[in-house]
Parts: C-alpha cells; structure tokens; sequence
C-alpha cells in the first residue's frame, strides 16, 4: 500500500515479535502474549514508534530545503527525541519546544532522560510552562516564525508526528510487516495493544490492518486522560491516511479505545501503572515507561484478567518504546 511513498530509512528493519511465555503463564495461559518490540528498531537515540513515522516525513522535508526541524512536545518526550535524533543524522539545526505537560515534580524531571538526550544530540530546547493539549500549540508557531526570523528555513513536525500529512503512514507499514510475519511465524494475530495520545500510531494501525478486517481488532489504550479529543484525531487521521493512499473508508467504529487506563492524568502513573512496569520487567526483563508503555501494559493485563479477549486468543502488544523517560521518576522507582 505504501509503494508509491518514498521512505527515508531509518530504522534497521523489521522489528522483532516475541513470545511473552511468562507473563502469559502469569496470567492462566489461556490468552497467548506476544510483544512487537518497536522499541528495539534502531540505533538512532534508542529508537522507538516515532522513527517509523519520521522515515516518511523526512523525504518531504529534505526536498522542502529546510533547514531546522522544528517540533513540540512534553518535558519528557520521545517523540522530540527523536526528532533530535533525526536531525544530527540528516545534519540540520533541531528547535524543540518542551511543554509542561506533566504535573510531576521529581527533582531532576527537565535534566534527565528523553530532554537530557536531545540536548547531548544538539538541538535547542526552550521550557514552556503551557499545560497538556494534543492540539496544534500557539508556542511551536512562534518557535517556526522564530526560526525564520532569525534566517533559517524551518520543517514543522507536530506533536507525536501525528496531524503531519504523512504521519499516519509508518504504522499502515507496520501493519504490513505483521502480515508478513505472520505468515512466517504460522499464525495470526486475533488482537492488538497500542498506547494512544496524539493518534497516529493507532491510526496508521486502523487503516493498515482494515485491509484484512482488524481494523477493530487493534485495542487502543488511551494514555491522554482526553479520550473524546484523542478518539476524534485517531478518526480523522485514519481518515486523511486511508484517503492518501487509496484505501477504503474508515468510519467511528473502526477506531476502538479503551479510556480506563490513563487515570490520574496524562504522564503521572498510577499505582497500577508501576505495578504493571514491575510486573513486565520481572517477568520478562521488558522495560516499559510511566507516560506510555506502562499505561498499555496495565490496560493490556488487566483486560486479560477481565476475560476481555477470548480463550485461545493471541494478542500482539506493541512496544512503542519511551523507557528513557523513566529516569525523571526515578524518586518513584527509588526502591525498584
């Protein structure tokens, strides 16, 4: 579906798919668990479901002539990370705008992990005491005029990548590489777990497995604590994607999340939030992050308690990436 996209590669491959054996027995064995470890995809900063997105929109960007990527985020971003990232590869000027997202006052929240990174790697980063919105953002248009004004050539890359015209296509290729290894593997996957904030990983996911009628199938676990905005930006993406690429209408049902998860607020964990990064850890060695992963993996254990998926389903847990973040809860995790 996505031959006609020039891609700019920048990830190592297609990502592995693990059997989680532990935490399947851990929870009856009756649901079998498995892990797509897009946090695994790349030697670019650690890698994560950003990249897969970015190798779209960068062809764009370099034929725009532009020389500084531009994007936002929260203090403890992977996506403005990433994009850091891409822009010492690529050999531009990277401005990111840090939004206090996250009411979490650890000590060291704005001098470790994802922020910590992107400044080793270069880019300017500018503190913005604005609160949480998955919206286009007032301080990143300033950050683009900025940067004109100052005689540079800005690309604007939005929050998580996601209302970028392209920002959708990389998981529709993630649903094809599942296809595949499927195919290679012998089964089929009855279900998928994502984490959803900003959309477009969920999205592309929508569009890509439609093709085969999954569509529905692919769970997503809201992590905005704003499931009716957050639902509405997965739907219109999945719509503009399917639109771009050729690919048949996707209507509301189509989009599945599950709002249960993201309590008390976008990037503060709950109690059961960090209990289910102890559990996956312990079990399987497999380090997910307070923001995102640990959300999904909470949202994904407890739906196998509640019988939510069916006996002798197989479901696919797609690991976005986003451990770095977890050095700015360290105080949290000060006793493992």
């Amino acid at each position: 579906m996505l031959q006609t996209f020039e891609r700019y590669p920048l990830t190592f491959g297609p990502t592995p798919i693990e059997p989680l054996k532990r935490l399947t027995a851990h929870l009856g064995g009756d649901v079998a668990l498995y892990a797509k470890r897009e946090d695994c995809n790349s030697g670019l900063a650690y890698g994560g479901n950003k990249l897969r997105k970015l190798e779209y929109i960068v062809p764009d960007a370099i034929r725009s002539g532009a020389d500084t990527l531009v994007s936002i985020g929260g203090v403890q971003s992977n996506h403005t990370r990433m994009v850091a990232a891409v822009a010492a590869k690529l050999g531009m000027k990277c401005r990111l705008i840090q939004e206090a997202w996250v009411p979490h006052e650890d000590a060291v929240y704005d001098r470790v992990g994802n922020i910590l990174l992107s400044r080793i790697m270069g880019a300017q980063t500018q503190l913005v005491d604005d609160g949480f919105d998955i919206g286009i953002r007032d301080s990143w248009k300033r950050a683009l005029a900025e940067v004109e004004a100052e005689g540079g050539k800005p690309y604007a890359i939005p929050a998580g990548a996601s209302v970028h015209k392209y920002g959708g296509l990389g998981y529709v290729g993630f649903a094809e590489e599942v296809r595949q290894q499927e195919a290679e593997m012998g089964l089929r996957f009855d279900y998928v777990v994502v984490c959803t904030v900003t959309g477009s990983t969920h999205a592309g996911m929508v569009v890509g497995f439609a093709a085969d009628g999954r569509a529905r199938n692919v769970i997503g676990i809201d992590a905005s604590c704003t499931p009716d905005q957050t639902k509405a930006q997965v739907l219109d993406i999945a719509r503009n994607t399917a639109a771009l690429i050729g690919a048949g209408d996707i209507v509301a049902d189509d989009v599945v999340l599950n709002p249960d998860y993201a309590y008390p607020v976008y990037g503060v964990p709950s109690k059961e939030t960090v209990e289910a990064i102890r559990l996956s850890a312990r079990l399987e060695g497999m380090i997910t992050d307070p923001v995102y992963e640990g959300k999904s993996m909470q949202g994904m254990v407890d739906l196998v308690k509640k019988g939510f998926f069916p006996k002798g389903s197989k479901v696919l847990y797609a690991h976005l990436g986003g451990a770095p973040a977890l050095n700015g809860y360290s105080y949290t995790f000060r006793n493992g």
